[in-house]
């Protein structure tokens, strides 16, 4: 009796092939290339496919906004400790008031780029809806991280991920 369940069953088999299908589909990261931008800078303009072969953070803040406030210091730290191995890290404001977003810069400096977008097309195009929002970028131009919001006892799991993306070839 026991040789039965040896015997081949079509419908165990079909209903086997399609479980180990959909548990590798689901296991394989699909790679989510990041929307290209185009914005302008304190320097000029901003383009994010200008930035191939680095490990690209993509900051959305406002002058408004609280927990920006602290992220900038956490962003300075970054862009300070890993710039020389290829990390950039580029703010983009959402201010549609330009000196609002200079004043808070004054109070909280940036040692990395800031874009423009008072007009907030590139929030679409990252489907944003909490401030701030991060998003982490490979050298390949896949979104690798999505971060949304900000606390200081974030910020060592955030470097931990900056630190993997650049350590990924």
């Amino acid at each position: 009796m026991i040789w039965r369940n040896f015997m081949f069953n079509p419908l165990r088999s079909f209903y086997s092939v399609i479980t180990l299908l959909l548990i590798t589909v689901s296991s394989q990261s699909f790679a989510q290339k990041a929307p290209d931008f185009s914005l302008n800078g304190d320097k000029g303009k901003i383009q994010l496919s200008n930035y191939k072969n680095k490990v690209v953070y993509v900051d959305f803040w406002a002058s408004w906004c609280k927990p920006c406030q602290k992220s900038f210091s956490f962003m300075n730290d970054m862009q300070s400790r890993y710039g020389k191995k290829g990390f950039e890290i580029i703010a983009i404001n959402l201010d549609s008031d330009r000196p609002a977003a200079k004043k808070f810069l004054k109070k909280n400096p940036a040692k990395f780029k800031i874009a423009y977008d008072p007009e907030g097309k590139t929030p679409d195009m990252y489907k944003l809806k909490v401030m701030p929002t991060s998003y982490l970028i490979d050298r390949r131009g896949n979104l690798v991280n999505v971060h949304k919001g900000f606390k200081d006892n974030q910020k060592n799991q955030l470097e931990k991920t900056i630190v993997q993306a650049l350590n990924k070839k």
